[in-house]
C-alpha cells in the first residue's frame, strides 16, 4: 500500500467516529498488537545500553579486555548497540506490514460504517 493511500482521509470522519474507532476491539487489538512488539523492543534496547555503562562502571577492567588488537570488550559492546538498533529497526520494518495492515482494515470498516449512515 502506498503512503499516500495510507494516509487518505476517511471523508466526513467527526470526532463521534474517531472515539468510536478508539474503542473498537479492533483497534484495542491493533494497539495490544503493537504493544507486544514495541515494549520488549524497548526494553532490549535500553537494557543493552544500560549494560555498556554498568560494564565500564562496575567491571572496567573486564571491558578493557582487548579482544583484537587494541579493540576490547567495552568498544565491541559499544559497536554492539548499533547492530542492536539496526536488528530493531529490520524487525519493526516486518512487523509494521502487519500493523499497516490491521489499520488498513479498521479503516475501511470505519468508512463502510461512516458511508453507510
Amino acid at each position: 500500500m502506498s503512503n499516500a493511500a495510507q494516509n487518505k482521509p476517511v471523508p466526513g470522519m467527526n470526532e463521534k467516529d474517531w472515539k468510536a474507532i478508539a474503542n473498537s476491539k479492533a483497534f484495542k487489538h491493533l494497539i495490544a498488537i503493537k504493544r507486544t512488539f514495541i515494549v520488549p523492543a524497548f526494553a532490549i534496547f535500553f537494557l543493552n545500553y544500560l549494560a555498556l555503562a554498568v560494564l565500564v562502571g562496575y567491571a572496567p577492567k573486564f571491558a578493557s579486555t582487548r579482544v583484537i588488537g587494541t579493540v576490547t570488550i567495552a568498544y565491541l559492546f559499544a559497536l554492539s548497540q548499533f547492530a542492536v538498533g539496526w536488528l530493531i529497526a529490520a524487525l519493526y520494518l516486518l512487523a509494521a506490514a502487519k500493523f499497516d495492515a490491521l489499520t488498513a482494515d479498521i479503516l475501511a470498516h470505519a468508512g463502510e460504517l461512516h458511508g453507510g449512515q
